[in-house]
């Protein structure tokens, strides 16, 4: 067992390490320029190795996609569950969201479309709802006498008007945070 458990865990170092280094070379460079012959030689292993667990290009721009939207996703929960206030929890996970965004701009691109590789999908929908999803969900986790639909209400508003400024800031992220909190904790508790 102890053989097979340290395999697994070599295989996850692996990709975990691909997958850095492949973000780093899409940000830096565009995917145009990304190739599994250079990001073999930076990882230290054979293409083969490579497409062995990725398949391919799309399949490194897809694991890219899957875990960039798990970690922001993770980090709109922990905002959220940072706060024991409604309205304190909202401007948190908006402020996370802005503040994740401005510093990956893999992040930024599979959200607004802006500057996204031509591997990656532009369409963020995916990651829209998820984020609305997860949320609410947690939302209801949290403050289970809220209405459902009404929770449902505010996480699709917060991350529609989170991504509206992510897409055209028009005031700074903290004015924004708080604008986006007053909303969403009124429409979270409007009945």
């Amino acid at each position: 067992m102890e053989p097979q458990s340290m395999a697994r865990r070599a295989r996850a170092r692996l990709r975990d390490d691909a997958l850095d280094v492949a973000e780093e070379m899409v940000v830096g460079r565009g995917f145009a320029a990304f190739s599994m012959r250079d990001l073999a030689t930076r990882v230290g292993v054979s293409r083969q190795t490579l497409y062995s667990e990725f398949g391919d290009r799309r399949g490194v721009a897809s694991a890219l996609v899957l875990r960039s939207t798990r970690r922001f996703l993770d980090e709109i929960e922990a905002a959220l569950a940072g706060e024991e206030d409604l309205h304190a929890a909202w401007v948190a996970a908006v402020r996370g969201a802005l503040s994740t965004v401005a510093e990956n701009p893999l992040v930024k691109a599979l959200l607004t479309g802006d500057g996204a590789p031509e591997l990656f999908s532009t369409d963020s929908e995916p990651i829209v709802a998820a984020a609305r999803d997860r949320a609410a969900a947690y939302l209801l986790r949290r403050w289970p006498d809220l209405d459902p639909d009404d929770v449902a209400l505010a996480a699709e508003t917060a991350t529609r008007l989170t991504i509206s400024h992510i897409v055209l800031p028009l005031h700074p992220a903290d004015r924004v945070a708080e604008q986006i909190a007053t909303v969403c904790s009124f429409a979270a508790r409007a009945r």
